[in-house]
């Protein structure tokens, strides 16, 4: 059987020191530093290595010999991955430097005459947003930044406090905590839509008291991870009667007539479904941006951010329809 892998080295031997007390640089490879960053982004050893062209025992090892240089921990295992210790969020902030760096020389020895960017950037978004809303500003960065890999992974759940997997998130609230850097990015609009045939079949209910008397379609409640989401906060004492916990699905059965769907507004263009109760049934939930501390200032980061800004900013009829 091959060795298996072990995690960096949780408590790495003092590395030698200068007679000012600093950490000698000639005993820091910069290298090493490349793999810290793959590990940041995804929180993921074997998805880190795949990134660079390795396997994921190199990756361990080339972090174990970084902290061990530094005589720092620099990352700790958390539930969701990999994430980023308070020294190790110094170093790699200042490690991205020397990645940007890099890319500038390849640039310059490849002929290139306009600056491209390079790297991985990592989105999480909610399902919906992220497919109808973020993937758009995604591809037009793509367009502009050819060899920059952009990486969307969907679903709706809370937005964790100790960010590991990401550089950027978009989140349905506002987080608490100081882990990142948050702005509010947008609002958006939730109602009620069902299909002309469920209409014609059940009726069109009278007030929001009459949506009792009828199948209501939304998230599971036992599974639902974003408490802006919760049904009850919306509409009180009414349980959905068909439920799921993809908001793609939710959709569909609305559009097949099992019910009245509690929907964003920008999901349901083109769906052939009508908005009922619009005057009492419109509900307004943010949107928030955040961006791990340590990648705030990094290049692909802010166009990844200026394109989503320019997103919502085009498309502000979908997201609130007057």
């Amino acid at each position: 059987m091959p060795p298996r892998s072990r995690p960096p080295d949780m408590n790495p031997p003092p590395s030698r020191r200068t007679g000012r007390g600093t950490v000698d640089p000639r005993r820091i490879r910069a290298d090493d530093l490349r793999y810290l960053l793959a590990v940041t982004r995804t929180g993921r050893l074997v998805a880190a290595a795949d990134a660079l062209g390795v396997d994921h025992t190199t990756v361990s090892r080339r972090i174990a010999a970084l902290e061990k240089s530094l005589g720092l921990r620099l990352m700790e295992r958390g539930a969701e991955g990999w994430a980023l210790t308070d020294a190790g969020k110094a170093v790699a902030e200042n490690a991205r430097a020397i990645e940007d760096a890099l890319a500038r020389v390849a640039e310059a020895v490849s002929g290139q005459d306009s600056p491209s960017l390079h790297g991985t950037v990592r989105v999480s978004a909610p399902d919906a947003f992220g497919t109808v809303i973020a993937t758009p500003a995604l591809a037009r960065v793509r367009r502009h930044h050819p060899d920059l890999q952009v990486e969307l992974i969907t679903a709706t759940r809370q937005l964790t406090l100790h960010p590991s997997g990401f550089d950027l998130a978009l989140a349905i609230g506002r987080p608490a905590g100081n882990r990142l850097v948050t702005e509010h990015l947008t609002d958006y609009a939730l109602g009620l839509y069902a299909a002309d045939e469920y209409l014609a079949r059940c009726g069109s209910p009278e007030s929001a008291a009459g949506l009792r008397d009828h199948t209501l379609i939304f998230y599971i409640e036992s599974m639902l991870q974003v408490g802006d989401l919760d049904i009850e906060r919306h509409l009180p004492g009414i349980t959905p009667a068909f439920s799921s916990t993809n908001v793609f699905a939710q959709l569909e059965a609305a559009r097949l007539g099992a019910g009245i769907g509690v929907l964003p507004a920008f999901l349901t263009h083109g769906a052939g479904l009508r908005r009922l109760l619009a005057h009492e049934i419109d509900i307004r939930l943010p949107i928030t941006l955040a961006v791990r501390r340590e990648a705030v200032t990094h290049p692909a980061v802010r166009a990844v951010r200026d394109a989503l800004r320019q997103e919502v900013a085009e498309r502000g009829a979908e997201l609130l329809p007057s």
